[in-house]
This record gives structure tokens, sequence and C-alpha cells, in this order.
């Protein structure tokens, strides 16, 4: 028979819920920042999710593993946020001063190549 090398606390611990999914969502936010609204989505999402799993494991940190997940995914969630925000802030001021026509003369003369 095996023993289990593992020490007894840690087969106690269990894994901080949506830890993992917090990070592949930060992620993925910061992939998607470029999709006007996608990451700002994914990374909002990540955000809140983050939000209640730190909040279990302020109240007892003892009982949770996963914690270096769940940090990482709330900063990649935070960058992701923050590149998205800029990019709608970018299109928002282009929509202004070019109008619904943006960058129009640049495929026309596209096509004309």
């Amino acid at each position: 028979m095996e023993d289990n090398k593992q020490p007894l606390d840690l087969q106690l611990k269990q894994t901080l819920p949506n830890a993992s999914a917090v990070l592949v969502l930060g992620i993925l936010s910061i992939v998607f920042c470029w999709c006007f609204g996608f990451g700002l989505i994914m990374g909002i999402i990540a955000l809140a999710l983050s939000m209640n799993a730190h909040k279990l494991y302020r109240e007892n940190p003892d009982k949770w593993i996963g914690y270096g997940n769940l940090q990482a995914g709330k900063i990649t969630a935070i960058i992701g946020v923050s590149l998205s925000a800029v990019y709608v802030i970018f299109v928002i001021i282009g929509l202004i001063t070019e109008g619904w026509d943006m960058g129009y003369e640049f495929w026309e003369e596209f096509d004309n190549w």
C-alpha cells in the first residue's frame, strides 16, 4: 500500500473557490482588451469573483490553498480592465473627432492599391 506523502495539514486544506476561474478570466481580459468591451467584461467578472474568494480567505486563511492563483488572477484582471478602459477611451475619442468614418480614407486607399 502506498502512503500519502502530503502533510496532514495540506490534506485538510481546500482550494479557494473560483481561484482558477479568476486567473483564467484575468488572462483572457488582457488577451481580449482590444475587443471592444469583451476584455472589460471579463476583467470585471474576474474582479467580482476574486473579491468573494478573498473574503473567504481572510476569514480563515489556514483552511484554504490557492491564494497565489487568486492574487495573480486579480492582478491580471486589473491590468486587463485598465488596458480595456484605455482602448475604449481611445475609440470614443476617435469617434468624437473623426466620426463614424474613422479610417475610411485608409481603407479606400488600401482597396485602390
